[in-house]
Order: C-alpha cells, then structure tokens, then sequence
C-alpha cells in the first residue's frame, strides 16, 4: 500500500511545527504513531482555543 507524498508531508510538517522534531525521528514513526501524533497534537489545540 502507498501512501498520499502530499499527506505524509503533511503529517511531517504538522508534528515538526509543534513539537520541534527532526525530519528524521518523524520519519522513523509508523505510520500509526505518526497519525496518533497528529491527532494528539489536534485535540491539545483544540482545548487551547477553549470554548468557541
């Protein structure tokens, strides 16, 4: 199976932007710990912004 490049670029800058990893720890994540990493990061933004 492939996966989207424009995706996993995605994902890439995502966990680099907020918490400041390298390109190649993101890289070395399964793919499945990269999207829990994502949508870990997703839910403390969310709780930062507070009630909307």
């Amino acid at each position: 199976m492939t996966y989207a490049t424009d995706r996993l670029h995605e994902e890439i800058a995502y966990v680099a932007y907020h918490f400041h990893w390298a390109l190649d720890d993101i890289l070395d994540l399964e793919h499945a710990d990269r999207l829990r990493y994502t949508g870990e990061i997703a839910k403390i933004n969310t709780r930062m912004r507070g009630p909307g």
